[in-house]
């Protein structure tokens, strides 16, 4: 009865063991993991091509997630609905916005995720959502296309402008312009020894002028080296006499008997005021 049970035990643990390899197994080749998972949804309005089930989730360039299904909106087809898997450690807010984008030159298409720290609440499913909605940017080459179409768009008016600017009547006037501008030139070379002749003509008037301007620059220097002295001396003497009269004024204003009598007055006597 004992060697039974001994071999009853043992069988046991060989199974036990059996199913742990193999569901360990399953867990190692299937990608599992203790790792919780959140699922959140993301509307691109532009080409999702390349964009495929199990394509990486970045965030900031970690991985934080893979794309679990990809689909049109049946409302709007227009729109392409994309459901992420993202680990719940992740910081995904109100902020953070989702872009297509490619790794490098192998051309493998992403999702990258960034947040401008605008809003850090964190991102939860509104009334009526079946899946937290992050919202869309553009990609880089949206952008370019976009980028592109406008300079299409600017360079076409452009042409458009030159067009109009070279029409038969402006390409006319223009010729005739620089068919007057031929006629002034040959007008010029032709007239160049007469011109030369007015210039030193010039140049000698202006010598001959140069010796007055210098006499009468000395003249004045001279003139002024006279005067100034004698105009400060008459100007020290105005002041001078200035304050001897405000002096007289006021002795007058003080004792108006000066005008009668002097400045030197007498010494007055017993009982005299």
């Amino acid at each position: 009865m004992e060697t039974k049970v001994n071999y009853t035990i043992v069988g046991a643990f060989v199974v036990i063991l059996s199913a742990v390899i193999v569901v360990g197994i399953i867990w190692l080749s299937s990608g599992l993991s203790l790792e919780s998972y959140t699922s959140y949804m993301v509307y691109m309005q532009e080409s999702v091509s390349g964009l495929g089930i199990d394509s990486q989730v970045e965030f900031n360039g970690v991985e934080v997630g893979k794309v679990k299904s990809i689909e049109l909106n049946h409302n709007n087809p227009q729109l392409v609905e994309v459901l992420l898997s993202i680990k719940s450690t992740a910081p995904v807010s109100r902020g953070t916005e989702a872009t297509l984008a490619t790794r490098g030159l192998t051309g493998l298409v992403y999702i990258a995720l960034k947040d401008k720290g605008m809003d850090q609440q964190k991102l939860l499913a509104l009334p009526g959502q079946t899946y937290p909605i992050i919202k869309t940017a553009p990609s880089i080459f949206l952008r370019l296309d976009t980028a592109l179409s406008r300079f299409s768009a600017s360079f076409q008016k452009i042409s458009q402008s030159f067009q109009s600017l070279l029409d038969k009547d402006n390409l006319a006037a223009f010729k005739s312009t620089l068919k007057n501008i031929q006629e002034i030139t040959g007008s010029l070379a032709i007239n160049s020894h007469r011109l030369e002749a007015i210039v030193k003509n010039i140049d000698k008037g202006t010598q001959k002028f140069s010796p007055f301007m210098q006499s009468t620059t000395t003249a004045m220097q001279t003139l002024e080296m006279q005067t100034l002295p004698a105009a400060s001396h008459l100007f020290t003497n105005l002041d001078t006499t200035a304050n001897n009269l405000s002096e007289v004024s006021f002795e007058i204003k003080q004792d108006p008997s000066i005008l009668i009598r002097g400045v030197d007055r007498q010494n007055l006597g017993p009982g005299e005021k």
